[in-house]
């Protein structure tokens, strides 16, 4: 059954959330979430990417060759996240500064790589923004949320600004790794609380949505090695 433009948009808020639903991303959303607006800056970075590269991969789909169409993905990826750097790095440079060597490795994220794959090069133009749109959205949000907790518990502030004075001392463990793979996990745990366990997209680990499952040895036999 074909999916409705609002179910397209709103896919990637909750049901599908490129973080905490698919674990994607997991690199820069751990690197970047030790302060809340550094979440909102990836997660806009992100998302401009998304949308653009969604678009273009659309409107390209049926000129790319399919045994290149991974490379090109990359290459139309690539100059996305090359003026996206231009442009942070021109206006607003302490963003640039915070999101560091995790802007330029936005070519090589797993959401925006999928999403092409996935979506954009089988689907129109318009849907494909729509998908690049919603899934920025979650993305967005799922690193606000966790860059947020980190930043109150662990610097005792929320976008520089003092929120636990007189409450309780900030513990710096949760700007370092360890307290980002705990509060990661911990809202992981929560969402699937909240949703009776069906934020797990256990189909989703299979061969069958695995785009290179029909030249995979392994497909069908328990996985890729």
């Amino acid at each position: 059954m074909e999916k409705s433009n609002l179910q397209i948009l709103t896919n990637g808020i909750i049901k599908e959330n490129p973080v905490l639903v698919l674990v994607l991303g997991t690199c820069p959303t751990l690197a970047v979430t030790t302060m809340a607006k550094n979440g909102i800056g990836m997660g806009l970075a992100a998302t401009f990417v998304l949308l653009g590269s969604n678009i273009v991969i659309s409107l390209l789909k049926k000129v790319i060759p399919d045994k290149v169409r991974i490379p090109c993905f990359i290459v139309v990826i690539a100059g996305f996240v090359t003026l996206l750097s231009a442009l942070l790095q021109a206006y607003v440079p302490d963003v640039y500064e915070a999101l560091g060597i995790f802007l330029p490795l936005i070519v090589v994220n797993c959401i925006i790589l999928g999403r092409a794959e996935m979506f954009a090069s089988k689907n129109s133009v318009f849907k494909s923004a729509l998908d690049g749109i919603g899934m920025g959205i979650g993305f967005t949000l799922a690193l606000l949320i966790i860059g947020s907790i980190r930043e109150i518990l662990g610097s005792g502030t929320w976008f520089g600004l003092p929120v636990t004075i007189n409450l309780f001392d900030p513990m710096s463990i949760f700007v370092l790794a360890p307290g980002g793979f705990l509060v990661y996990g911990c809202v992981i745990a929560l969402l699937n609380k909240l949703s009776n366990g069906k934020a797990v997209k256990r189909k989703s680990f299979g061969c069958e949505a695995c785009p290179n499952a029909a030249s995979c040895a392994n497909a069908g036999k328990g996985g890729c090695e």
